[in-house]
């Protein structure tokens, strides 16, 4: 909600001037005075009554880790995971992360149990067996606002990705399986139906995966930073080879030819076999270095497909998660 203040102005007086002067305006300053204030209590009391409270962002990244985030795979279901993570690493997370495929219901009870954790809740929408041309062309509009209108009501900010890692080839909205216009439409046409019904608490977060010889090339997938509030990038450690440099640094180098918007690795992890003490390491001080928003650590077991076996729970390893603790600290 906006806040006005009111500044004090006036001309400096002459001591000279007569007492009797003093008298005939005293009454006049005070009544103009007192017009102010009631006109701006007025003010205030409407904005209250059409305007949700949005809670804001914190300032903005210096060399601290400001956004600490992490999916749990029980969420939305349950917030027990995210506790358990928060007593684990020595520190609550202000970001929390679920998944919500199309047609699921704003998950308002879950985002409120992170509101009253100090965190915010990022929806990671997949637009599964729907057809981005039709997202685009309204007709999947009754559902848009009413997901739109549970996020108004909620009354916090809600980070909310829409086909995230659509320039990697194995989700059925991205590369190699929807054109990337359809993919733009669809996106531009979400929010604004989100703007035009006073979902203005949302923060737009564009995400693509760390580039690959399989990936495409990001800026094909781009709405437009009238679209977009953060972009995000998805990225892991999988081999000792890997490390900030190979796993972020390309992709953002080429979003950086397009877009300055603040940067979230909005999905990360170093399994095992990267070495888990020294890339943990590797990745807070390349966040540091860079000046990135955060991170959300994806605090599970790999459920399978290319990288099954992986494991990115740091409570499975106690040099992991003490490795953690201290590069969170800085």
């Amino acid at each position: 909600m906006a806040q006005r203040e009111l500044e004090r102005s006036g001309q400096k007086g002459n001591h000279r001037q007569q007492r009797t002067w003093i008298g005939r305006h005293v009454s006049l300053i005070a009544c103009i005075v007192l017009i102010i204030i009631v006109a701006s209590v007025v003010t205030v009391v409407k904005l209250s009554g059409t305007n949700p409270r949005v809670s804001t962002a914190p300032p903005a990244p210096t060399d601290q880790i400001h956004y600490l985030g992490v999916y749990e795979p029980g969420a939305p279901d349950s917030y027990l995971g995210i506790e358990k993570f928060a007593h684990a690493v020595g520190r609550q997370p202000n970001l929390v992360s679920y998944y919500s495929g199309w047609g699921e219901k704003f998950q308002a009870a879950f985002a409120r149990t992170a509101a009253s954790h100090g965190a915010t809740t990022i929806v990671q929408v997949d637009p599964d067996n729907v057809s981005l041309g039709q997202i685009a062309d309204g007709t999947y509009d009754n559902y848009l606002v009413s997901f739109a209108g549970a996020v108004a009501a909620f009354g916090h900010q809600v980070v909310i990705s829409f086909g995230h890692e659509m320039n990697g080839f194995w989700e059925p909205w991205g590369y190699h399986h929807a054109r990337p216009a359809d993919f733009i439409a669809a996106w531009r046409h979400i929010v604004t139906v989100f703007r035009s019904h006073d979902a203005s608490n949302v923060t737009w977060l564009w995400q693509v995966n760390s580039s690959t010889s399989k990936t495409g090339p990001v800026h094909d997938w781009w709405p437009g930073s009238r679209y977009v509030n953060w972009v995000g990038v998805s990225g892991y450690y999988y081999v000792p080879g890997n490390k900030f440099s190979n796993v972020f640094t390309p992709v953002v180098a080429s979003v950086r030819k397009f877009s300055q918007a603040p940067l979230l690795i909005a999905e990360t992890g170093v399994g095992p076999d990267a070495g888990q003490s020294r890339g943990i390491k590797n990745l807070f001080a390349g966040l540091r270095a860079e000046h990135y928003l955060g991170l959300v650590w994806f605090d599970q077991h790999s459920y399978g497909g290319l990288y099954k076996g992986e494991n990115w729970r740091l409570e499975d390893s106690p040099s992991a998660l003490a490795a953690f603790r201290t590069a969170l600290k800085g």
